[in-house]
């Protein structure tokens, strides 16, 4: 799809990381005798019946689903797995606090947590965590049944992970991917990190990954609370925007095929630096909590604490220092246990049983996907072609989608006016209100915020 329906979708769930391990999960997954249907991300609790009858399994990755604002769409997820008579298979389960790995500021949440881990270890042999402190977390509340397994994403071509450097030293004309959250920015070492690194190397690139990110590259929206950090270098006020230095991308593969190219990447985002790893790409992840710092710890893979940074951080020392030999030494061993827990729990995958994601890597080379999402620094008409053209087919949509549930409603009151004895008038129209009127406020509310957008 375009660039504009895949922000307007949110096909990334709000962080472009999900679409790395999601993407892994489908392709490890799929073998000659699995179908592997995605639900888009979405936990839709009426849906249970009807994944009952037509699925084998519900497989779930997670990221850091253990952290205080994600309650809400945990206790949702635990109340469709509750509705499940099939098997459940967490793919890599993480929990977050900080660098400390003190998990006070989840005792509040922890009944959630119990709910949650207690469905899937009814529907499944064990539950995957990402890492030491998710696993300790979880065997502190009494659960025995939990395994490390990391993240799929790192399986993404199962044992092998080719990643080594390209090149002895970093120098001004080297290629440099940096990536950050709006929270590490916020940090003043982060801050003056990319600042200076900017500075220092002309052919650095930023690459975002929130929805926020790509809306103020695509249509410069900062309606999002994050278009207030201007230190961010998505914002169109930042230098790198206007030099045209920042991507954000709406799939893996334009992803991963860019960091072909690049020569280092470094940041805090976690699934940023992955990216570069599973591209062949060196990599080192600055830890600023403890979802980053376990998966770091489990998988090996370069890394510093945010907080121990020194003050004047040059990607060409952390280049210097960093050390692959453990990332890929090891990672055989760590496809193995991976694999394992796969096989304990019923599921098979690609690389033992298939053609090593062979018919997956051609279907998706099949198909054109947008290339990453650049800043909107272009003047000319031309330019606003694919924007325009896109609201005004979108304004099109609503006004017919709009005009359907009028008549809908009108017809609803209609027959709520109308003598009967069960239900009363007033159920009725308040049962019409409930499931007409309310996507009608939401469609129109869509239009508004729709016309805002293009101005």
């Amino acid at each position: 799809m375009s660039v504009e329906e895949a922000l307007h979708r949110d096909v990334i769930a709000t962080n472009a990381g999900n679409l790395i391990f999601s993407d892994a999960a489908h392709k490890i997954l799929e073998t000659p005798r699995t179908e592997v249907v995605s639900n888009e991300m979405r936990t839709e609790v009426a849906e249970a019946a009807r994944i009952n009858e037509e699925y084998d399994a519900f497989v779930v990755p997670l990221a850091n689903a253990f952290r205080p604002s994600f309650e809400p769409g945990l206790k949702r997820l635990t109340r469709l797995i509750g509705r499940l008579k099939i098997p459940v298979v967490v793919l890599g389960v993480g929990a977050q606090t900080g660098l400390s790995y003190n998990p006070d500021r989840l005792k509040p949440m922890e009944p959630s947590v119990r709910a949650f881990v207690s469905a899937v270890l009814d529907r499944s042999a064990s539950i995957g965590v990402r890492g030491e402190f998710t696993e300790k977390y979880l065997k502190d509340m009494g659960f025995g049944d939990v395994e490390v397994i990391g993240c799929p994403s790192l399986f993404m071509y199962g044992k092998e992970l080719p990643v080594q450097k390209r090149a002895q030293e970093l120098t001004a004309d080297s290629r440099i991917a940096i990536n950050g959250s709006h929270s590490a920015v916020r940090k003043p070492v982060m801050e003056r990190t990319l600042s200076r690194t900017h500075a220092r190397y002309p052919n650095l690139r930023f690459i975002g990954q929130n929805l926020s990110d790509a809306k103020q590259l695509h249509w410069r929206d900062l309606s999002d609370p994050n278009g207030k950090v201007t230190a961010m270098p998505t914002h169109p006020d930042h230098p790198m925007y206007r030099e045209g230095k920042v991507r954000v991308y709406v799939d893996p593969v334009t992803w991963i095929d860019d960091l072909r190219d690049f020569d280092y990447s470094f940041g805090s985002r976690i699934h940023g630096n992955i990216a570069a790893l599973l591209a062949g790409t060196p990599a080192t992840v600055l830890c600023a909590d403890s979802r980053t710092l376990e998966l770091c710890r489990y998988f090996e893979i370069p890394h510093r604490r945010i907080d121990k940074l020194p003050e004047d951080v040059d990607p060409a020392r952390l280049y210097e220092e960093t050390d692959l030999s453990a990332l890929t030494g090891n990672h055989h061993e760590r496809f193995e246990r991976f694999t394992a827990f796969l096989d304990r729990n019923g599921l098979e995958n690609t690389f033992s049983h298939g053609d090593g994601g062979a018919a997956f890597e051609k279907k998706l080379r099949s198909l054109d996907f947008p290339a990453g999402v650049r800043p909107w620094t272009d003047t000319d008409l031309a330019s606003l072609a694919s924007r325009m053209g896109w609201l005004n087919n979108r304004v099109g949509e609503l006004t017919e989608e709009n005009t359907r549930l009028r008549r809908e409603l009108t017809r609803a009151k209609a027959g709520a006016r109308r003598p009967t004895a069960v239900p009363a008038p007033t159920s009725v129209y308040r049962k019409a209100r409930r499931v007409v009127g309310a996507p009608l406020r939401r469609a129109l509310q869509g239009g508004r915020n729709q016309g805002s957008g293009g101005s």
